[in-house]
């Protein structure tokens, strides 16, 4: 009998050793999946490099995309203090040519080809002014922007190292147009303007942020706001401010960041 409950208490000791040596494997593998999560490398941001053969202080703005981001078109451009348009700093590649990678489908497939969106980002292209024959302000294919301020539209986030080419006043507004198609929501949906075609094409309409930037403070960088939303299917110009009918739009872009380097 004395063997027998020294065995009983030898087994039960040894199940306890094991199920303490089980326990402990787990967490400690836990413990590494955790270091495995925190220790994420960052993801490298696309850098765009805008007018490089200009001579004139450079603007660099940082793009930190939200959750909602998904290959949103944008424009980044200034203004004077009294809101008159100065120049366009960037501009998505499509806009500025007029011309989509999935913009003809006459031979059975998508193919590059023309298409004029003016919901896209109508807040900036009425402070630019240029009026196209056919009475919309968004750039056409016969009439192209420079490819020195356009490039393809950045997938995730980028640094955008813009030189200037005009003269500037000591304090200036940057500004930021972006627009991301089929991000509907309960306002802003589907049917919401059946007959508008343009419409179609927003979704929620653009969202501007602007910041105010001053030559004699450059320590540190200024973050962009939002401001307001475009119109929905870009018939003007106007600057709507109530952004309570925008949802996911809010959250295409998590933070901008721009400082001047004189």
């Amino acid at each position: 009998m004395k063997i027998f409950f020294s065995k009983i208490k030898e087994y039960g000791f040894l199940s306890i050793i094991s199920i303490l040596v089980l326990l402990s494997s787990i967490t400690i593998l836990s413990s590494c999946s955790e270091v495995g999560r925190s220790s994420k490398i960052p993801e490298t941001p696309t850098v765009i490099n805008t007018n490089p053969n200009a001579e004139n202080p450079l603007i660099v703005l940082e793009f930190f995309k939200g959750k909602e981001h998904n290959h949103p078109l944008m424009a980044v451009w200034t203004e004077d203090l009294d809101g008159k348009y100065i120049e366009t700093l960037y501009i998505a590649e499509s806009i500025a040519k007029g011309m989509y990678i999935h913009g003809d489908k006459t031979s059975g497939k998508w193919m590059p080809g023309p298409i004029r969106r003016p919901a896209t980002l109508p807040y900036w292209a009425h402070k630019r002014g240029v009026k196209e024959e056919d009475g919309l302000y968004i750039p056409s294919f016969l009439n192209p922007m420079p490819d020195a301020i356009s490039s393809a539209t950045p997938k995730s986030n980028f640094v955008l190292n813009a030189k200037t080419t005009k003269k500037y006043p000591k304090q200036f507004f940057i500004l930021f147009e972006i627009n991301q198609s089929w991000d509907w929501n309960e306002y802003w949906t589907n049917n919401k303007f059946p007959d508008d075609k343009e419409y179609k094409t927003s979704s929620q309409p653009s969202l501007v942020y602007r910041a105010s930037i001053n030559t004699d403070s450059l320590d540190n960088p200024v973050q962009l706001k939002a401001i307001g939303h475009g119109h929905y299917s870009g018939a003007n110009g106007e600057l709507f401010e109530d952004l309570s009918t925008l949802t996911t739009a809010l959250k295409i872009a998590e933070k901008i960041l721009v400082r001047v380097k004189l």
